[in-house]
């Protein structure tokens, strides 16, 4: 009866409802907001109503997927942060509206049947309520008589997105579990396999299917999550965006919660379609979202990305791609970013004959989840027969320390480790197919030959005059080119065609820089995507930078590593595609003085930490070392937020993780070659900490490390590192600090990085830090004692001193 009567009461007053002020942020009893209806919070960063997100096939229909929600009000681009009815979609903003029901909960109402399409079913004991847009982004239903009675909260319900200020945890005394769920689609808004939860050591985790964790923050330690330190106050891992982290474990709830320095900008967190967990943040001179940080970096580490029956490569574009002899299960939604259903057999298994099955061997691979170990099996030929022995079996591994591993079912998580078979980058997984599988693709392949046949001896004549020509014009050219496009398309870069690059950059008319490589040129890619455009010149040098910067570059991936987009080979011209840095390089703002823009003292303190990450991913993290070789200010590339990226990677030298390979040539920059370079003995990933040593001190002073003074009595010069060290000693850190800062500077952050500076400059290279312990010394987890003056820096510049003297 209670329930007519509410159903009742809507619909009275649904013939009536005024509709609610655009200027509001209250949604009061009586009033309603649909069709271009809106909330809006008092300061207009927020705003609530009912928003469209597209349309898709649904049988032999195609569905309109409208939403009430919460979005950026001053954003161009509608950004959603909120859904009410995510599983319960209307057919478009007029056809239902929202308002506060007889029994004071929200509630949206259809217009055709009065059916209740949603409601906050909160336990409210009086009608008494209104619903109010607050400045964070949480809609709140309230008493009337006294606004800090809060019946109900949107933060208490999060769907994809955690918003600044909102919580993720669990409320001890009710049981409610704030968590998101990640979207079905790009459309389609119900929630998906993907959740973000506070997980049971006290930090939170990302989770497939409620069951499988694939990534944790680590646990709280006091002052950040153990895997996220770049999101220490003290240390933020970008600015102006500082993570101000609050972490509760009391009787009545544990959660956490973030804020960010700057409330103004608009950022938020959410849990992508991918299963990546990844914040955002606005920048109106893009007009576009920048990524902060991306969780886990790798798409191929999230749980289940492609779906069954797929194989995952984080060095190709698309990353998903289906098994041999498995089509996707739904092209459609793979497009709309839900690769949930993965990919089908395209011949099914036939139980019945199953001894004729055949196994096709993917080696390299990630094995999937869900293995069944087989006790007492002793080669691959056993553990084939007793996967063919059994209908549900679909694959197979064998290794001679793991044995034999069979899987039921599906296949989920399978990821291509490598190119290379061997057994040290993966396993080899075989993959059971039916006998017919087979014979379709010999049947495909005669097919495809007898065509091939067909056509060649049609047009032999003009086919051998064409090879002819090719051969007496261009012939070495074109095959190496074609080479190169062979061999580096595999590592997930994209070979471009020369003429798009040339139509991109407007003719290669908008230089932006230049080096002894050649320049690098503005362009955009399909009208919209900036890119930065290297022209490498004189074929004969640069072929090994060519080949240095796609075979380093090519394959990692790094917040503070520049990205390298793709590449492009044509005769002589070499072309290297990279992402483009709208702020340059970090020596026009450090060096050059009719330069605007001063970086002030945290910005300095974030660059340097972020370069320090990126070399000690690239030494430590990379299946093998990689080291740089020319690691200076010019080669530090800004972004719109001025994150570093590391770039030009054309002196790069791969190294076996036991330095088997090892370098005696020189290779670099002169002000910042490590001794070693000169000295003839095998170089280490410390010439990378040396030359870095040397970039802090600039970072530290704006100037460069060595320059000429002049003075009275004659013209000498002045090696800052010595200064350094010797003001260190005395206690004046101020005095090295560049002027431009006029002392606005953290003085403990200004003497870490000093000593550090000259730890890392230190002549001997075992006295020097990896980068893994620069990082910490950064990010304040290790102390430094005082450094040891540079004796060989000062007898140098005492050397260079006597002979300016002397003439």
């Amino acid at each position: 009866m209670t329930i007519l009567l509410v159903i009742l009461g809507l619909h009275l007053c649904s013939l009536h409802l005024p509709a609610i002020s655009a200027a509001a942020d209250t949604l009061s009893p009586g009033q309603s907001i649909a069709g271009d209806d809106r909330l809006v919070s008092s300061n207009g960063k927020f705003a609530l109503g009912f928003f469209n997100t597209g349309s898709k096939s649904s049988g032999n229909d195609t569905l309109s997927y409208w939403y009430l929600g919460i979005w950026f009000n001053k954003v161009p681009n509608k950004t959603h942060v909120w859904i009410a009815n995510r599983g319960s979609p209307v057919t478009d903003a007029t056809s239902s509206h929202l308002t506060i029901s007889p029994d004071g909960n929200l509630a949206i109402v259809s217009r055709a049947d009065s059916s209740i399409v949603w409601s906050s079913q909160a336990n409210i004991t009086s009608n008494n309520t209104v619903a109010v847009l607050l400045d964070t982004g949480n809609l709140v239903l309230q008493s009337s008589s006294n606004s800090s009675h809060i019946l109900w909260e949107s933060f208490d319900h999060p769907t994809d997105v955690f918003l600044p200020s909102a919580k993720i945890g669990l409320n001890k005394i009710t049981g409610l579990n704030r968590r998101i769920f990640s979207r079905r689609d790009l459309v389609d808004q119900s929630p998906s396999v993907y959740s973000m939860e506070f997980g049971p050591k006290g930090g939170y985790q990302l989770v497939w299917n409620s069951s499988v964790e694939y990534w944790s923050s680590g646990e709280w330690n006091g002052r950040y999550f153990s895997r996220i330190p770049e999101m220490v106050v003290k240390s933020p891992h970008y600015t102006p965006f500082i993570f101000q982290i609050e972490y509760v474990n009391n009787d009545q709830e544990v959660y956490f919660t973030y804020r960010i320095h700057d409330e103004t900008i608009p950022l938020y967190t959410v849990l992508e379609v991918t299963g990546q967990r990844k914040a955002l943040a606005w920048l109106n001179d893009t007009q576009g979202w920048q990524a902060v940080f991306t969780h886990p970096n790798d798409q191929c580490e999230v749980a289940a990305t492609c779906g069954p029956f797929t194989i995952c490569n984080d060095n190709t574009f698309p990353s998903c791609s289906c098994m041999e002899g498995f089509s996707i299960e739904s092209p459609d939604s793979w497009e709309l970013g839900d690769r949930t259903g993965g990919c089908r057999r395209n011949i099914p298994l036939d139980c019945v004959s199953s001894r004729s099955d055949i196994f096709n061997a993917v080696p390299a691979t990630r094995l999937p989840y869900n293995a069944h170990a087989v006790e007492s099996v002793t080669t691959a030929g056993e553990c084939e027969s007793i996967c063919l022995g059994k209908c549900s079996c679909t694959a197979y591994s064998f290794g001679n320390y793991n044995g034999c591993s069979i899987w039921h079912g599906k296949l989920v998580n399978v990821k291509q480790q490598t190119d290379d078979s061997t057994s040290a980058n993966g396993e080899t997984l075989h993959i059971r197919l039916a006998a017919r599988e087979l014979q379709a693709r010999k049947s495909n392949k005669g097919l495809v030959v007898g065509v091939v046949v067909s056509a060649s001896l049609s047009a032999l004549g003009i086919l051998t005059l064409v090879l002819l020509l090719i051969m007496i014009r261009r012939h070495r050219k074109k095959l190496h080119c074609q080479a190169l496009n062979s061999i580096y398309a595999g590592t997930g870069v994209i070979p471009f065609r020369y003429s798009d690059l040339q139509r991109a950059t407007k003719n290669f008319s908008e230089q932006i820089g230049a080096g002894g490589f050649g320049s690098v040129f503005k362009g955009l890619l399909n009208g919209s995507t900036a890119i930065a455009v290297k022209r490498l010149v004189s074929y004969c040098q640069v072929e090994k930078q060519f080949r240095a910067e796609v075979s380093s570059i090519g394959v990692i991936h790094h917040t503070n590593l520049v990205k390298l987009i793709g590449f492009s080979c044509k005769g002589d011209e070499r072309l290297l595609v990279y992402e483009y840095m709208s702020n340059g390089s970090l020596d026009t703002h450090l060096f050059r003085s009719n330069n605007s823009v001063t970086l002030n003292w945290s910005t300095r303190y974030q660059i340097a930490l972020g370069v320090a990450r990126g070399l000690a991913y690239l030494h430590e993290s990379c299946r093998d070392c990689i080291i740089h070789c020319d690691i200076k200010p010019q080669n530090i590339l800004l972004d719109d937020l001025f994150v570093p990226k590391i770039a030009d990677f054309g002196m790069a030298k791969l190294l076996g993780r036991d330095f088997s390979r090892v370098m005696t040539t020189a290779r670099g920059t002169i002000g910042y070659l490590a001794p070693e370079w000169f000295s003839g003995v095998a170089v280490t990933p410390k010439v990378d900490v040396y030359a870095y040593g040397m970039v802090l001190l600039e970072i530290i002073s704006g100037k460069m490390n060595s320059h000429r003074e002049s003075n009275s009595y004659a013209d000498h010069i002045v090696c800052f590192p010595l200064e350094v060290a010797h003001k260190l000693l005395e206690g004046d850190v101020l005095s090295l600090v560049d002027g431009k800062l006029n002392g606005d500077v953290n003085v403990e952050e200004a003497e870490r990085a000093c000593k550090l500076a000259c730890w890392c400059i230190q002549e001997n290279e075992l006295d020097r830090p990896t980068m893994g312990k620069v990082v910490q010394i950064l990010e304040g987890l290790l102390e430094l004692d005082l450094p040891p003056m540079p004796r060989l820096l000062q007898s140098i510049v005492q050397s260079s001193w006597k002979t300016e003297t002397q003439h």
